[in-house]
């Protein structure tokens, strides 16, 4: 079992990891100062030295030590002693530091469109609605071929958005000016906590992280996320874009001998707090999926509650170290805890959380037929690398040392949203001095049309007219843009006239000319009838009615026939009175 099993530790039996099934995922949980990161330490050994890489965040600074020779730790080695680990001995690993501020590793970056809108919501903290209108930026963007690369060209998209907000509104649903704000105001905040570092090229190649060393190491990549903590959304999002990214560009590969990479997410309850239910669906897939990636996850948290219990589900392998029941809070913490374990007739699980001292733990892992075996208490092996943080020195040598040196250190800002839009805006804005004749009028040429502000709003690079169809139209397409001077000369053909509007036109006969009278003009040939004349017609009808339905019954009698006599009658004797 030792050749593809890593030692973890020992109790009445030797507890082993195996590498076929660490890609069943893993928790290592407990209180502060019990021995967490010694075990995540000491796991992380195990992974490199059987040529897997492994990734996690050195949260407090002290997994920078995997990178210098260990051995030298009086507690490390009298534990080595108490377990008969035979030849003992330091152990520098390969490591790779990266930080998001470039300030203690290689620089990681990636593109505002590689997060995407859902991520970047949840950085930016948005609602419904506002993350509806990002994600609107984020389409136009796609269709209109912008590359949203770093944080100005999404702020330019954004501009560009509120600007034509009208347009989009009628094929994408409103677009609020007061939205577009909000998120640049949150855009704002971001940048002033440091997170405009992390969008922008060189982005980040996965490849670079999954690497070995020439001795068939796994490089171990230790994430500085001690200033990174100070953001914790920052910091979660970042996380859960890799472990995304890890599941989007790896192929699937089924079970492997070994996975092909594991990734350690410390501080796991950053991730699940206050985060959507969209959002925890998407978490909750990407771990049930990515094990047919070949990629292992491990979450490392006080306490197991701090984990969804969809998520937690599909932690296999476990290690639990102490915990303080001094709350009913803490009290339902270990009860849980002690339940996911398979039980071990030997002890109660529960009352022995609450009895594990340093560097103690409760352990299950997965057997050969992939069973999780029954709960043991172990002490925990101890690691090979320094138990605690290099030096600045060492880490300075280690980056200089470091086959990816210089490849991410310079920003490459190319062509993308942001020089395109302003490249339009001043290519309208340009004009001749006054001494200068301006070119003739032209129709623009295909490449021109890439100067223009897409098909939203757009306006030629040629005067427009004052008005049209959808009502008065700009000269510019904002509003602080100077008016275009004057053509210098006519052009050569007079241009078409403008379609008229499908409406009936009086006549253009010369018109007759206005009467002297100061009596108003009639409207038609009659002349029109007085007041008394108008009231005596209206008597008229009456007696004739009256007189011709009395007339009807007399000759016709009751019935249909003197109802039609009457009608016949009434319209004749109307027609003499009118």
């Amino acid at each position: 079992m030792t050749d593809n099993a890593i030692f973890v530790g020992e109790s009445d039996a030797d507890q082993y990891l195996l590498l076929k099934y660490a890609n069943r995922h893993g928790l290592i949980a407990g209180a502060t100062g019990t021995g967490k990161t010694v075990t995540l330490q000491t796991i992380a050994e195990g992974f490199s030295a059987f040529g897997v890489p492994v990734f996690m965040a050195d949260v407090k600074g002290d997994l920078s030590g995997v990178s210098q020779a260990g051995g030298t730790n009086p507690k490390a080695v009298e534990r080595a002693q108490q377990l008969k680990i035979e030849g003992y001995a330091g152990h520098a690993f390969p490591t790779i530091f990266w930080d998001l501020f470039g300030e203690k590793g290689h620089p990681i970056r990636t593109t505002v469109s590689e997060v995407g809108p859902v991520l970047m919501a949840r950085l930016l903290q948005l609602n419904d609605t506002q993350e509806g209108v990002l994600n609107i930026v984020f389409k136009v963007a796609d269709e209109q071929g912008l590359l949203l690369l770093d944080f100005k060209d999404l702020q330019a998209m954004l501009q560009w958005v509120a600007e034509n907000a009208s347009s989009l509104t009628t094929e994408f649903g409103n677009v609020s000016k007061q939205t577009i704000g909000t998120i640049q105001r949150a855009l704002l905040t971001l940048d002033q906590q440091g997170g405009e570092g992390f969008f922008g090229e060189p982005a980040l190649a996965l490849a670079d992280m999954m690497r070995c060393d020439p001795s068939g190491y796994g490089a171990i990549n230790v994430l500085a996320a001690d200033r990174l903590m100070q953001s914790p959304r920052l910091y979660a999002t970042f996380l859960l874009w890799l472990l995304s990214e890890l599941f989007e560009t790896l192929p699937e590969v089924g079970d492997l001998d070994k996975p092909k990479f594991v990734f350690f997410f410390d501080e796991a309850h950053l991730l699940f707090d206050d985060a959507p239910k969209a959002l925890l669906s998407r978490i909750e897939q990407v771990v049930r999926l990515i094990r047919s990636k070949g990629v292992g996850v491990y979450f490392i948290s006080q306490n197991p509650l701090d984990i969804p219990e969809t998520v937690l589900g599909q932690l296999a392998n476990r290690v639990q170290h102490a915990l303080r029941a001094f709350t009913p809070k803490d009290q339902k913490a270990v009860k849980v805890a002690a339940e996911t374990f398979r039980l071990n007739k030997k002890f109660d699980a529960a009352t022995t959380i609450t009895e594990l001292g340093v560097g103690e733990a409760l352990v299950s892992f997965l057997d050969a037929k992939g069973v999780p075996e029954p709960v043991e208490r172990c002490f925990i092996a101890p690691p090979r690398g320094r138990i605690g943080p290099a030096t600045d020195a060492e880490r300075a040598a280690v980056i200089a040392a470091s086959p990816l040196a210089g490849k991410y250190d310079k920003v490459v800002d190319r062509t993308s949203a942001y020089e395109v839009l302003t490249g339009r805006v001043s290519a309208g804005a340009q004009g001749t001095s006054p001494g200068e004749a301006a070119p003739a009028p032209s129709t623009p040429a295909s490449g021109e049309a890439l100067r223009r502000r897409g098909q939203y709003g757009s306006v030629p690079p040629t005067a427009p007219a004052s008005s049209g169809p959808w009502g008065p139209r700009t000269s510019s397409p904002t509003s602080t843009q100077a008016p275009a001077p004057p053509p210098a000369a006519p052009p050569a053909e007079p241009a078409s006239p403008r379609p008229e509007p499908r409406l009936k036109k009086a006549q253009t006969t010369d018109p007759a000319p206005e009467p002297t009278s100061s009596r108003p003009r009639s409207t038609g040939g009659r002349q029109p009838d007085s007041i008394g004349v108008t009231m005596a017609k209206a008597a008229g009808r009456s007696i004739t009615t009256v007189v011709a339905r009395e007339a009807a019954k007399a000759v016709f009698g009751k019935g249909k026939g003197a109802s039609i006599g009457a009608s016949v009658l009434r319209g004749v004797l109307g027609s003499i009175l009118k």
